[in-house]
């Protein structure tokens, strides 16, 4: 390899530390990029990349709208009541709350695609209500935990929406390529839960365990459910699977289906328009800033990597094996999420640099993609930083780690597995 080759390892180490120490994610993949670019005497480069980026107009519609829609889902409570409704039925059935809990969160999050999102609302009123049914509050938060990868499926998946547009694919289509195999991880996740809380006897808390919980139990705060309320999470999500199925006449675009959902949201709730209108368009400006600009910030950084030739190579050692590309493109986000807490920073680096060379060494685009973005959310799920984890460990109010001991062994088969039956 060439020296600038060379000094983009060193680089992406140092961006890598700077991850795992909690720096602001899109200011370290910027400055790496853009550090890069410099070093490649191309510095434009990393501006142009910044430019296209910024100006990417179907993942600026999918996300934005996705966000402000969850924003105003969460504003009137109609999670809470979603979330409430499933858990009625769920109080009395023992130690098989835990993969019913894991499956639940996982069936929401495709509603709600922000992980922590999602596991605010489920783990408030879950995690209380398994506590009083029996359950240790580790392996309550662990199993709310073990589903925040639902989201693999949502429509509003940033990643999704990625990865359908490097691949010029439907996201509809992109998610029903790859949800067998998300399934499967699924299924893992709540065999793997289930066996390792009853090996740490986790239907057993102690006694000052349960006295945490003795005040309230979870969930109170929506004392009577409103099924209109309840539905307004699962609104776009059934226009487009509907639209893309069984009626094509509904067929239509991500940002179309949130905004439709945002209109039922306030028609059931009946909220004030101005504070609607603002709750709405505050989450599309956070879902730009966030979720957006981790997109751009990545983007600059692979930029980097290729102005130095690193990716070349990688993609050249690609190319030698079938098996290479197949671990690396599991193995490679699975790792870096879970060293740096963020699936995000890592799937989207990866997909941004390696996936488009997908062909180069016998791969299809959609699959590497769709390999990496479900790898990249199973390394985050047992990482003890991911933040996450560190808002279900508040909820459960246990260590971190305490979760992740619970999560590690059922996400390292599920990652294996996925590399072998993928690819």
């Amino acid at each position: 390899m060439s020296i600038q080759a060379w000094i983009a390892v060193l680089v992406t180490i140092g961006t890598i530390y700077c991850l795992i120490k909690r720096y602001e994610t899109r200011m370290v993949l910027f400055a790496a990029g853009f550090l890069l670019c410099c070093i490649s005497l191309k510095p434009m480069v990393a501006l142009d990349q910044f430019a296209k980026s910024m100006t990417n107009a179907n993942l600026i519609m999918a996300i934005c709208g996705s966000l402000g829609f969850a924003c105003v889902v969460t504003h009137n409570s109609c999670d809470r009541h979603l979330v409430t409704f499933l858990a009625a039925p769920l109080k009395k059935v023992g130690i098989l709350l835990i993969p019913a809990a894991t499956a639940v969160t996982f069936f929401v999050n495709i509603a709600l695609p922000s992980a922590a999102g999602c596991a605010a609302a489920v783990g408030a009123t879950f995690i209380p209500v398994m506590v009083r049914a029996g359950i240790r509050p580790a392996a309550a938060g662990a199993a709310i935990l073990m589903g925040t990868y639902g989201s693999c499926l949502s429509p509003g998946m940033s990643h999704n929406n990625f990865v359908a547009k490097i691949s010029n694919m439907n996201v509809m289509d992109l998610i029903a390529l790859h949800t067998p195999f998300t399934l499967i991880m699924m299924a893992i996740g709540l065999v793997g839960i289930t066996i390792v809380c009853l090996v740490l006897r986790d239907n057993k808390p102690t006694p000052e365990e349960m006295a945490a919980y003795n005040a309230k139990e979870g969930g109170e705060d929506v004392t009577k459910i409103n099924p209109l309320k309840a539905l307004a999470p699962l609104i776009p999500l059934i226009i487009l699977v509907l639209g893309n199925t069984y009626v094509p006449a509904i067929k239509m675009g991500v940002a179309q289906a949130m905004v439709i959902g945002a209109l039922y949201t306030w028609l059931v709730c009946w909220s004030e328009p101005q504070t609607f209108s603002k709750e709405f368009f505050k989450g599309m400006g956070d879902g730009y800033g966030s979720v957006m600009g981790i997109i751009i910030a990545a983007g600059v950084f692979a930029a980097g990597l290729g102005a130095t030739g690193l990716i070349g190579h990688f993609v050249d050692l690609l190319k030698s094996s079938n098996d290479i590309a197949r671990w690396g493109g599991s193995l490679g986000p699975f790792i870096l999420a879970v060293v740096t807490g963020s699936g995000d920073a890592a799937t989207f680096a990866f997909n941004e640099a390696v996936t488009p060379h997908a062909p180069e060494f016998g791969m299809a685009v959609p699959n590497l993609g769709a390999l990496a973005l479900i790898s990249g959310s199973l390394g985050r799920t047992m990482s003890p930083i991911a933040g996450v984890v560190i808002l279900v460990s508040g909820l459960a109010m246990v260590q971190p780690m305490q979760l992740c001991k619970r999560t590690f062994i059922p996400m390292i088969i599920a990652v294996i597995t996925l590399a072998l039956i993928m690819v």
